[in-house]
């Protein structure tokens, strides 16, 4: 992977451990010479995982909707240094779509709505078979317990297969999430239960 794009929350929640994850990744990723994607915000843990980046040396790219330039504070980072460089488009569906196209694979930190959102859109891209990058999620105290979960229910009651669940990627680590998803495969697998059982 070249480049991996990150969703992650414009705040930093209460707990000091979802931005030192940030943190932890962004140097992980400038010193792995791992391009950082991502949504171009300088607050939360969106900036705190790209200043970490830019101050170890790495490339980070923002995609950011002009229509939020004013309220996630885009541009200026570590230092008053300016991102590597910053993409203003038209829409957030312009964005999330910009994103996936520049990266090799996606994380997802702690975040709210925006962040839950943009994972599992490129989770249902992946399982339509729109593309075959790895997906994950950056499991940070427990922090996607409840979402896991709610995947494994999922696939108890027949609305989502096993293979299709497999799909979603998932560490407290950052380490092990990242050679996960180095050694992620895609599987050739149908998204309907009724065809499968016909098949």
């Amino acid at each position: 992977m070249k480049s991996i794009c990150v969703f992650c929350g414009s705040n930093a929640g209460h707990d000091p451990r979802y931005r030192a994850a940030a943190e932890d990744l962004g140097r992980l990723l400038a010193e792995r010479r791992i391009d950082l994607v991502y949504g171009g915000g300088n607050v939360g843990l969106m900036g705190a995982l790209a200043d970490a980046c830019l101050a170890a040396g790495g490339t980070v790219v923002g995609v950011i909707p002009e229509a939020l330039l004013g309220k996630e504070v885009a541009g200026r980072h570590v230092d008053h240094r300016a991102l590597t460089r910053l993409e203003v488009v038209e829409s957030m569906h312009t964005r999330k779509a910009r994103m996936a196209e520049l990266a090799d694979g996606f994380i997802a930190l702690p975040g709210g709505f925006g962040t839950f959102e943009e994972f599992c859109e490129v989770l249902t891209w992946g399982q339509l078979g729109f593309h075959g990058k790895p997906i994950g999620l950056l499991n940070v105290n427990g922090f996607y317990d409840p979402l896991l979960a709610l995947f494994a229910r999922a696939v108890a009651e027949g609305f989502l297969r096993d293979e299709n669940r497999a799909m979603a990627l998932a560490a407290d680590d950052i380490a092990s999430l990242l050679a996960a998803m180095a050694a992620y495969r895609p599987e050739p697998v149908s998204k309907w239960l009724k065809e499968a059982q016909q098949l």
